[in-house]
């Protein structure tokens, strides 16, 4: 399932989720610009290296992305989702969710797999946060999703919940199911940077003060 659009529109310009993606687009573009032995160091520097973990690399790997899929996957799902947790927490304490979000993705995967040496990059972490805080503060929203079947495409609207929570699960039993393989010697997905980050962002969205305007907001109607 693949989510196209949601209904619940923003009240404010999603100033730092446009940044965001900014930002991941640039480092991006400065990529293609390298070789690929240049792009193997530039990862391997930057990237999260749990078994020669920096701490400015729980930063860093959160804005590089290893191919034009990766990079559009995730900057999609962080422009539907992103705006409206943008809106609820402002601009300020965003950017401190999404980074918390980061790090506690990357930090859940080094766990599942502390002595790799494979560079961990990407934002699924942060993205998966900004999910799991949607899926609370806006679990009957539709979104309007494109789904394959075979070899035909249809679009259905949706309730939020049933698509995070299926992403969710999907995410933890293929975590669990990768438990089972030698990240080690090969790379993957980071399925444990999506299950923290997720978590991470159910937490921090129930603990951090949504923006006062939000809750003198319209009543909305899904």
């Amino acid at each position: 399932m693949i989510p196209l659009r949601d209904s619940i529109p923003s009240r404010t310009t999603p100033v730092v989720t446009i940044a965001i993606i900014a930002v991941n687009v640039l480092i991006f573009l400065q990529q293609l610009t390298l070789s690929s032995e240049e792009l193997h160091f530039f990862f391997a520097h930057y990237g999260v290296v749990p078994a020669r973990l920096q701490l400015s690399d729980l930063f860093t790997s959160m804005f590089l992305h290893g191919g034009f899929m990766h990079l559009i996957g995730n900057m999609w799902f962080l422009w539907i989702y992103g705006d409206n947790v943008e809106d609820v927490l402002g601009r300020a304490k965003y950017l401190v969710f999404y980074l918390a979000c980061g790090i506690a993705g990357s930090l859940a995967q080094i766990a599942a797999d502390p002595t790799t040496t494979i560079p961990n990059i990407g934002a699924s972490g942060a993205i998966a946060g900004v999910m799991g805080a949607y899926l609370l503060k806006f679990p009957h929203a539709r979104v309007t999703t494109l789904i394959p079947l075979f070899v035909f495409f249809f679009t259905q609207e949706l309730p939020a919940y049933i698509i995070l929570i299926y992403w969710f699960v999907l995410q933890f039993f293929s975590g669990v199911g990768s438990l089972a393989q030698s990240s080690s010697e090969s790379g993957g997905v980071a399925f444990f940077a999506h299950i923290g980050g997720f978590l991470m962002g159910m937490l921090l969205i129930k603990v951090l003060p949504s923006k006062e305007a939000y809750w003198h907001r319209p009543e909305l109607r899904w």
